[in-house]
């Protein structure tokens, strides 16, 4: 058996072909929102296995990657076979011992992984469409995106209750005292706090998925089918960038302010963020955690910071965004750097154990999939993450959303909890509507 990759003449944008699939249990969008940013979207489904046990994940996905058959077809191709899926925050503790002191009450496993040979994969540069697949298996599926789409009726997405935050802003003061009092003890420099977000709904959240893509744009969105419920992603965070040959990227954001109508305000307020000396800490910290974390892959000398601070602009907020780069060394693959390095240290804090044990302690539930990771990994050695921040967990008729923050020694309680709400300024009143 061999996989094979061949240019295929769609042109409907890719939200609108994956609708195509949207109910196929582990149908996976990987969805740039044609972002500046984004290079590609795909369309993975009908994996021939899936991996949900997270115990041992590393060495599970090490054996199921291996075990992908060999590609023949274009070399640019950035998916030639391989895993796709999602990573749960909690998928952390395979990897550290962690206390459980949060209550765990979204069933979903803490991995959801597939192993994919068919992709549909677009480069955005140039609009060309490759469709992968098992070669025998082409032409059926030629047929099958090129055939004029089905008009099935889908439920309508709404709100059956209003949104209900598991921390009421009491709560969250409480927990932000806590908090400086852990760092004025020196258990840590910078420690993430969110809040979780629940509502009841009925319908189809693929339908909120598009209802929140309309006002997002992020270029790291994904929607991902699973058995039990659905995962909807709208991430400017890029977790690791990983090339054929090795080269490493990582962009973590630590640095939050609101857009404003005004253009005049909104440019304040960039710039205003751009200067902070505060944000700029809290920048440099998690900058230097990751460092750390990829030179446990990369070859010595290799990690550096071509950027520091810049500033990226989104539809509800502005950002801080550092970017650090490194070179694997030959007995490292993308597998290997995303166990070293997750989950990512921009939605932890510094010292990382020490803050997740704290955010443990803190949080009132898990974080399933918030903070967690959307990613694929091809067996050419390719691979691309997310972080995944401005996501939302539905399971059981329940839609969860979170939103936190990194908070320092200089933090102040009022404005860390109003840029949670930030955050999520462009989903939990956009979705409210629909009640």
């Amino acid at each position: 058996m061999t996989l094979t990759a061949i240019e295929i003449p769609l042109h409907s944008p890719f939200a609108e072909l994956f609708a195509r699939c949207a109910q196929e249990p582990w149908a996976l969008l990987l969805d740039s929102c044609d972002h500046p940013h984004g290079r590609y979207d795909f369309i993975f489904r009908q994996p021939v296995a899936v991996i949900t046990q997270s115990q041992a994940w590393p060495q599970q996905l090490q054996a199921a990657l291996a075990g992908v058959p060999s590609y023949q077809g274009p070399a640019e191709v950035p998916f030639q076979g391989g895993l796709a899926g999602a990573f749960s925050y909690d998928a952390g503790r395979a990897l550290e011992q962690l206390p459980s002191h949060a209550q765990a009450d979204i069933e979903l496993p803490d991995l959801a992984v597939g192993v994919y040979h068919q992709a549909l994969i677009r480069r955005r540069q140039d609009g060309v469409t490759w469709l992968l697949a098992e070669t025998e298996q082409l032409p059926e599926l030629e047929q099958f995106w090129l055939s004029p789409a089905s008009t099935n009726h889908q439920l309508e997405f709404t709100l059956t209750s209003a949104w209900q935050s598991n921390l009421s802003a009491t709560d969250y003061q409480q927990r932000f005292a806590r908090i400086q009092a852990y760092l004025q003890a020196g258990d840590c420099y910078q420690i993430n706090l969110a809040q979780r977000f629940s509502a009841s709904y009925r319908g189809d959240p693929w339908q909120a998925y598009l209802r929140l893509r309309q006002h997002n744009n992020a270029p790291f969105s994904g929607f991902f089918r699973l058995d039990h419920g659905a995962l909807l992603s709208h991430s400017p965070e890029r977790f690791l960038h990983v090339s054929a040959i090795g080269l490493v990227e990582t962009k973590p954001i630590k640095g939050t302010r609101p857009r404003s109508s005004d253009p005049q305000q909104d440019q304040a307020n960039a710039e205003q963020l751009a200067h902070s000396s505060k944000d700029r800490a809290e920048n440099v910290m998690i900058v230097d955690l990751l460092r750390n974390d990829l030179s446990r892959c990369c070859q010595p000398g290799s990690v550096t910071v071509p950027k520091l601070f810049a500033i990226e602009s989104y539809p509800a907020v502005h950002h801080l965004v550092s970017t650090v780069t490194g070179q694997l060394t030959p007995q490292h693959n993308a597998l290997d750097l995303i166990a070293a390095c997750f989950p990512g240290g921009s939605i932890t804090g510094a010292p990382k154990i020490r803050a997740m044990e704290i955010i443990d302690e803190l949080e009132p539930h898990r974080r399933s999939y918030y903070c967690g990771s959307l990613a694929y990994f091809s067996k050419h050695g390719a691979a691309d993450s997310s972080i995944a921040i401005r996501t939302l967990v539905a399971q059981q008729q329940q839609l969860y959303c979170w939103a936190g923050g990194g908070i320092v020694a200089d933090s102040e309680g009022a404005s860390e909890y109003q840029e949670t709400l930030d955050k999520v300024a462009k989903i939990v009143p956009l979705l409210a509507e629909l009640s």
